[in-house]
């Protein structure tokens, strides 16, 4: 043979191969022949999870495709804490990338006209715990197979959906998990469970930057992940969320559904039913690969704050996923080794399965979708001149209505503002604190789950809380199918009257009920601004009338050092009017009746230094709600400290010390001695929870505690069978509940909380049995606690009438001890007032 023949014939032999390998990546389909699109690999240099990537690999991987690909492009949903970009890649036929907006004005039609038109949408979402990775990378691995497949169930896939991939939903905890696994990742994989690389520092990568657990936040919106998430849903209402998760290394692979009994009593049947027939693709799936999985066990579908169950009460159908985790490269577990390779393998078939399942099921998904918004959308609920809805206030707060409206905006509900006062059941709505919401709204099942008060079940066994009504998170004053006229409702906020106060004034008055008055507090503070409140009530003659004024009110005394009137004044206005606080200017310091504004009952406040204890013994969770109230909502420079580091800080540089709930076995005797001074001396501690074990075991709480050995002897276990005691089990858990606390109002824990009664969530077992002096106690539990949710009659009982808020003086300093987390997760704005008043008053009253 010749030269030139033979190399033609090598060529002829290498054809196949090349076009075989081009095939992957390239599109030959009209009118993409030709198009070339990034592989991961060829991305990172490197086969996809031979190390763990970074938020910022992940994005400008999809910035690359979307360059090159007429398939994919880019939605922007905001940024992190820590101002990383939130992406999604939108992938669809070119021919639907070319008319999205048309699309996503049709996906409106379905919620608000109920029209149900367009390509179907489903959503894929991985890796909202920043340490279950497996997901995200699996996300790439779909995002480049779905741009450049020639496969005909893609092209239909694409030509009849659009597929939305989200492949890292917490950013700042993702590249904090990835930097601690890489960094202490060998060339020689280590599957050992004890290895460093699988056993995080504090905080673990689960939570993001203000260590808060994204998946429990769909619901409450605390967070510009979530913001940016729910917004997305909202703007696509997909008819399919896929939720992908990792779980304990221990376990195989599951996938919802769940545990029927479970399942939230509003989520439909016909949603659970293609939950079902969706799972049928899923077995495929994994069977082919030989991976073990189970369903209808450990998880549940109740608690419409995670990404599986939010799309179930918006007129989707969510699937968990849950991956056994390698945390890391590879790890031994109970059904052999577990490896991240392994694990992108199976997100990326579940996916796979998703997308096939959902493709299948279109008109099913179609169907449950506009049947679920039948009845509830525009058209179809009729404008009558009355309509049946909640009618809430914020009494003497319209800083709490504000931030329910902001939430309610978030979610699509719909609601309307009052123009003049209403009476309900002896109760006045006044315009400036009070909204109504219609029943009848395309979001009215979304709206029902939210105020959902019931505290009776199938089953008492929950994943997560039992209960989340916010009527009681925010301290709300409602009630329920009041009918009003349209007229006297209007979709925009009641216009504010800017605060000015005359040349004739000698203080300035505020009421502390008012929930931004604490961050107008803490900024007169940073300013040397003197400010005082009120221990007692008192009256006052402004404009010729009475005016009441509560215990907990705040005087700023125009005469100052260091300022002139006018300037003063002329500064508490502007921050009043961009606080929207209301203040009120006095000409006289002689009250009607009560105290006048000179009496050594108005106590001087002083600028504030925190210290929160954090690291490992703390629970991250609720170090980080603390830090989050110190640091967004009170504008406080907190010092966060590692529980290993105390034994070097100087206390006496702090004006308060806080717990969070935890188990603080680290700290030892010498810190108890030192925490001891550090309150004799004028220093405040406020622990709540666990915390409060450590106190009394150091003798720095007076009053004895009643832990969960106390409560569980309450619970009759004789003659339990082996099948029973899992319900048992569940039975003695606190899994969220809300209960009410009595107040005495006199006591300055309680300033600025409206009446004697507070809602407060809780889910810990622990408790007050005694207190030692009459006035310790701020606050109990009433005698029929339960409002909302689950908790057993024995806990009922038991819980009935005893302490839940102690406050005990140490010589100038003071504990605040509290039973239970009252800021839980940011949303539970009605008692956050309590840690203002510790932080605040409780110093200048001791």
């Amino acid at each position: 043979m010749s030269k030139i023949g033979l190399v033609f014939l090598c060529a002829f032999l290498i054809l196949p191969a090349f076009f075989a390998d081009a095939k992957k990546t390239r599109l030959t389909d009209n009118p993409l022949y030709g198009v070339t699109t990034t592989s991961p690999e060829a991305f990172l240099g490197y086969p996809l999870g031979e190390r763990l990537l970074r938020h910022d690999q992940i994005n400008y991987y999809l910035k690359q495709i979307a360059s090159e690909n007429p398939r994919v492009s880019i939605e922007n949903t905001g940024q992190s804490h820590e101002a990383r970009q939130q992406l999604t890649a939108v992938i669809t036929s070119s021919a639907n990338q070319a008319k999205l907006d048309e699309i996503l004005a049709q996906r409106q039609q379905v919620k608000y006209q109920g029209e149900q038109q367009g390509p179907m949408v489903i959503w894929l979402a991985y890796s909202i715990h920043g340490d279950e990775s497996s997901g995200a990378h699996s996300a790439l691995k779909l995002s480049h197979m779905l741009a450049t497949s020639e496969e005909k169930w893609v092209k239909e896939l694409l030509n009849n959906a659009v597929v939305l991939i989200t492949p890292t939903q917490n950013p700042d905890g993702f590249d904090r998990f990835s930097t601690w696994a890489n960094g202490y990742a060998g060339k020689v994989a280590v599957s050992d469970p004890n290895h460093k690389e699988h056993k995080q520092g504090w905080p673990s990568g689960r939570s993001n930057h203000y260590l808060a657990d994204l998946n429990r936040d769909w619901l409450f919106l605390r967070h510009p992940e979530s913001q940016g998430r729910v917004a997305l849903f909202h703007r696509w209402q997909p008819h399919y969320v896929g939720d992908f998760h990792e779980m304990g290394h221990n376990q195989t692979y599951f996938f919802q559904p769940g545990v029927p009994e479970r399942t939230h009593p509003l989520t439909s049947k016909a949603n659970q039913k293609i939950t079902t027939k969706l799972a049928a693709y899923h077995q495929a799936e994994l069977d082919d690969k030989k991976q073990r999985y189970f369903s209808r066990q450990l998880f549940d579908d109740f608690f419409y704050g995670k990404g599986s169950t939010y799309p179930d009460i918006n007129g989707a159908v969510g699937v968990l996923f849950e991956q056994a985790s390698a945390r890391g490269q590879q790890q031994d577990s109970v059904n052999g080794l577990v490896t991240f390779q392994e694990a992108i393998d199976n997100q990326y078939a579940t996916s796979i399965s998703s997308l096939k399942g959902a493709l299948a099921l279109r008109s099913e998904l179609e169907e449950y979708q506009a049947d679920f918004f039948k009845n509830k959308h525009q058209k179809a609920v009729k404008k009558k001149p009355r309509q049946a809805g909640l009618l809430l206030s914020a009494d003497n707060d319209s800083g709490r209505i504000d931030a329910l409206t902001a939430l309610l905006s978030q979610h699509k509900i719909e609601y309307y503002y009052l123009t003049h006062t209403l009476s309900q059941g002896g109760l006045d709505f006044a315009v400036n604190n009070s909204i109504f919401i219609p029943n009848k709204q395309a979001q009215s099942s979304l709206l029902e789950a939210m105020f959902d008060d019931r505290t009776e079940y199938i089953d008492p066994t929950f994943y997560d809380i039992s209960t989340w009504n916010l009527q009681y998170a925010f301290g709300l004053t409602l009630r329920r199918n009041v009918k009003l006229e349209l007229s006297v409702l209007s979709q925009t906020p009641p216009a504010l009257t800017p605060a000015s106060f005359s040349t004739g004034a000698v203080a300035l008055l505020i009421d502390w009920r008012q929930s931004q008055a604490t961050l107008l507090l803490q900024q007169l503070l940073e300013q040397d601004i003197l400010v005082k409140f009120a221990a007692k009530p008192f009256s006052m003659q402004v404009k010729n009338k009475d005016l009441d004024f509560v215990a907990g009110t705040l005087q700023i005394p125009l005469k100052q050092d260091g300022y002139k009137a006018s300037e003063l004044s002329k500064l508490v206005a502007q921050l009043a009017n961009k606080l929207k606080v209301d203040v009120v200017a006095v000409n006289t310091s002689a009250a009607s009746s009560g105290i006048d504004l000179g009496s050594p009952d108005f106590e001087l406040i002083k600028p504030i230094k925190p210290l929160l204890i954090s690291g490992k013994g703390t629970s991250t969770s609720e170090v980080g709600q603390l830090w989050y109230y110190l640091d967004n909502v009170l504008g406080v420079a907190t010092t966060l400290v590692d529980i290993n580091q105390l034994a070097s800080i100087k206390l006496s540089d702090y004006s308060h010390v806080l717990l969070a709930d935890g188990r603080y076995q680290t700290l030892d005797e010498r810190f108890a001695r030192k925490l001891g001074q550090f309150t004799s001396e004028g220093g405040v501690v406020i622990a709540q929870k666990g915390a409060l074990n450590w106190l009394e075991k150091s003798n720095l709480l007076k009053n004895n505690l009643r832990s969960d050995r106390f409560y569980k002897q309450l619970f009759d276990a004789e003659g339990l069978t082996f099948d029973e005691k899992s319900a048992f089990k569940a039975k003695q858990a606190i899994g969220g509940a809300i209960l009410e606390l009595k107040l005495d109002p006199s006591h300055p824990i309680n300033f600025g909380l409206n009446g004697d009664r507070l809602p407060i969530l809780k889910n810990k077992v622990i408790g007050f049995s005694q207190t030692n002096g009459p006035f310790s106690v701020a606050a109990k539990y009433t005698s029929k606690p339960l409002l909302s949710g689950y908790l057993a009659q024995e806990y009922q009982s038991s819980f009935s009438n005893s302490p839940a808020i102690i406050v005990e003086s140490r010589n100038k300093g003071a504990v605040v001890a509290i039973a239970d987390n009252l800021l839980f997760r940011n949303i539970w704005l009605g008692s956050e007032k309590v840690y203002a008043n510790a932080l605040y008053f409780i110093p200048a009253l001791n």
